[in-house]
């Protein structure tokens, strides 16, 4: 066994690629070198190997040199890493934040055992079985090892409410719990509807159509359907999705690989939205299955995408199980939409080239310009109604919407990487959260005080040691030195001076140098200045939806944030034109 594991190792490291060219004469001499380097290990050897972590990190090393989606999930791993796709797990139902070493309940599952034993968003809980659950380091790992289990095991309880005096004790059965992809859905006015889909997973489909038909109950006559963020799921489901857009006979995509023939997607009847005005919101973030939904309504002309160009990911992986309970994800195809665009991008220079696409997209001031994106002309497509659309790298939406870069004050991202947003809002919450004043989320309209709560906020926010930072007086000095500094070299008459002290020194007694760096640090100041006002507004908004989602659920999260979400403003305004 050991031997035939070293065997295979070997064989996935070093000589998969050779035997993927196929020539024949080279098999044996592959084989050879394989069965020879085993034999050297048997023989001479220092130790016994771990066999198992070198198959394991062959098998995984080999997958990324294919391409950046064939992976391997290791046997301990696969559970968790399909969880997201699948339509349940097993386990009691909450979601949670740890907050000073406390667990607090942040959404009970509907459907789940935890909901039908009445625990409640703002629960905290102190006892897991025997275990105390409020110590120093309690982390994610300790929540799931302890609450999760096989489907009829029972876990003793015992909770924090906020107004009773003493700890509430609950028995839970472990059970399925569902996992939902549609994250909201509401209506946005008489007649706009707005769904958001999270991922393809197995039960989206369903939930799609759910959603739809009470919408429809409530009046809805236009759609914006939001995929922003929705990095992908199950091709078969993308399919149905997008069929329920889609007139019957319209191609939805196609596959095909150099081992996989040609497989053509078409629409079938029974479509519950195929004649409504539509509008999709994609992001950088929206990939694979989104991007077979979002080609497919541009390439037929039934929609609006309105957005940023899509992420870019085209390949097809299906699932192969090891016979250790370890499976691999192999792609086996490339997709394409209707109109024949492949829309997967490059990954020539390696994995890790291609992780770092987004960024290289931000600094070309993708995300801000459209027009700092060039395709080719051998990448135009032209969609049903003869439009031009183009492969290559993602899908462009029909209105593009930049990415709100204003709010990124200095401020808000030291408050963001110290979690203050969060432990704020939840605490706001709990301390709220039986006030008669937020009984319910109109009354939460009516009577929050966002002002108060922004004050309450920065008071919170430096007992953290989190403040804004000083702009005036030593900030201007500072900022213009450092612009002399990186003068230096760009100065011709630089080398008139003794050193480097010694230049900077003139540079700073030069009255036009002097006005000019001025000009260009009042100019500095104005714009960090439009910068904290605009990220002011958007924290503003932000804190509210926060605390809406732990006192209401998720839902009100997206009603808070609808009235500064550019992308959603945008979208509702296409949408009403069509």
């Amino acid at each position: 066994m050991k031997k035939n594991a070293i065997i295979l190792s070997l064989l996935l490291a070093g000589g998969f690629a050779a035997m993927a060219q196929k020539p024949a004469d080279n098999d044996t001499n592959h084989f050879r070198r394989i069965n020879q380097v085993n034999k050297y290990i048997e023989d001479y050897y220092v130790e016994e190997p771990d066999y198992q972590k070198i198959t394991e990190k062959a098998v995984s090393s080999m997958l990324t040199e294919l391409d950046p989606h064939s992976i391997y999930i290791a046997a301990k791993d696969v559970q968790r890493t399909n969880e997201g796709l699948q339509a349940n797990f097993e386990g009691v139902g909450i979601a949670f934040q740890i907050v000073n070493d406390t667990i607090s309940v942040t959404e009970v599952i509907v459907g789940g055992p935890s909901e039908k034993m009445g625990l409640q968003i703002g629960d905290k809980l102190l006892k897991v079985d025997d275990t105390v659950a409020t110590f120093k380091g309690v982390n994610n790992s300790f929540v799931f090892s302890h609450l999760r289990g096989k489907k009829g095991t029972e876990v003793r309880l015992s909770v924090k409410r906020l107004g009773m005096d003493t700890p509430l004790e609950f028995t839970i059965v472990r059970d399925k719990v569902p996992i939902y992809s549609v994250d909201t859905y509401f209506m946005l006015d008489d007649e706009v509807g707005y769904i958001r889909l999270a991922r393809f997973a197995r039960t989206s489909h369903q939930e799609l159509r759910n959603a739809i038909s009470k919408l429809k109950k409530e009046g809805m006559k236009r759609l914006v359907f939001d995929l922003r963020g929705n990095g992908g799921g199950y091709l078969d489901i993308a399919f149905a999705v997008a069929n329920e857009f889609l007139e019957p006979h319209r191609l939805v995509v196609y596959t095909k690989g150099d081992k996989s023939p040609r497989q053509n997607f078409v629409s079938r009847r029974g479509g519950s939205y195929t004649s409504g005005p539509l509008v999709i919101l994609i992001d950088e973030y929206s990939a694979s299955a989104s991007e077979i939904v979002s080609g497919a309504v541009q390439d037929w002309d039934r929609g609006t995408l309105v957005g940023r160009r899509t992420f870019g990911k085209g390949l097809v992986q299906r699932m192969f199980e090891i016979y250790d309970g370890a499976q691999i994800r192999l792609t086996t195809a490339r997709y394409y939409t209707p109109s024949g665009r492949c829309i997967q991008k490059p990954y020539n220079d390696g994995t890790d080239a291609y992780n770092h696409e987004l960024q290289r997209r931000y600094d070309h001031d993708e995300f801000v310009n459209a027009d700092s994106i060039n395709y080719p002309d051998s990448l135009k497509f032209f969609t049903n109604a003869g439009r031009v659309v183009y492969g290559g790298g993602g899908i462009m939406p029909d209105i593009f919407v930049p990415m709100d870069t204003m709010r990124l004050s200095d401020y808000f991202l030291s408050l963001r990487s110290a979690g203050v947003f969060n432990t704020f809002s939840l605490s706001w919450a709990d301390n709220h959260r039986h006030d008669t004043a937020y009984a319910d989320f109109k009354a939460f309209e009516r009577n929050y005080d966002s002002l108060a709560v922004i004050r309450a906020f920065a008071d919170y926010a430096a007992t953290k040691k989190v403040q804004r930072s000083d702009v005036k007086g030593d900030w201007v000095a500072a900022w213009m030195a450092d612009q002399a500094r990186k003068s230096v070299s760009d100065t011709a008459h630089s080398i008139h001076a003794r050193n480097y002290a010694d230049y900077l020194e003139q540079l700073m007694k030069d009255p036009y140098f002097i006005d000019n760096l001025k000009e260009k640090a009042l100019k500095e100041d104005q714009r960090s200045a439009r910068i904290n006002q605009h990220s002011d507004i958007y924290m503003g908004y932000l804190l509210k939806a926060l605390i809406a989602r732990n006192l209401f659920g998720i839902e009100y999260y997206y009603r808070v944030m609808q009235d500064y979400d550019q992308g959603l403003q945008r979208a509702i305004k296409a949408v009403k034109e069509l």
